[in-house]
């Protein structure tokens, strides 16, 4: 099944800030993505039927192994992104905006090319200090 590029920025926005503060409710996504009270709440309710999260009785929200997984690949993806585009010399905020909107569209063979050169140029980097 084809996710939606919102749909996996939302899961890496739970992912992310359940990494940083544990626990995720519907307002801390629309904190942290700037998105609408009701367009949040739409979205969550998306991912719920379709087995990306589960959200509790008081409202936390949690992601299921399907979406853990979608999750972790995007943020993998923005993380390594990133920091190539660092590494290049653009700007942490630029870097990671570009990241952003890169993240979504290359293929699984061109992430990967991208992944074990940032491997390759950190390794080099560190045996030359």
């Amino acid at each position: 099944m084809k996710i939606h590029e919102s749909a996996e920025d939302y899961l890496e926005s739970i992912l992310m800030l359940k990494e940083k503060q544990g626990m995720v409710r519907s307002i801390d996504v629309v904190n942290k993505t700037g998105y609408s009270k009701p367009s949040i709440s739409v979205a969550m309710k998306h991912l719920r039927e379709n087995g990306y999260i589960t959200m509790d009785r008081e409202g936390f929200i949690s992601l299921t192994d399907a979406g853990l997984a979608i999750a972790q690949r995007i943020y993998t993806r923005h993380k390594v992104l990133t920091r190539l585009l660092v590494y290049l010399g653009v700007d942490d905020e630029t870097a990671a905006a570009d990241a952003c909107r890169i993240e979504h569209d290359l293929s699984d063979t061109t992430f990967q090319k991208i992944q074990e050169h940032t491997e390759k140029y950190l390794k080099d980097e560190k045996s030359k200090q």
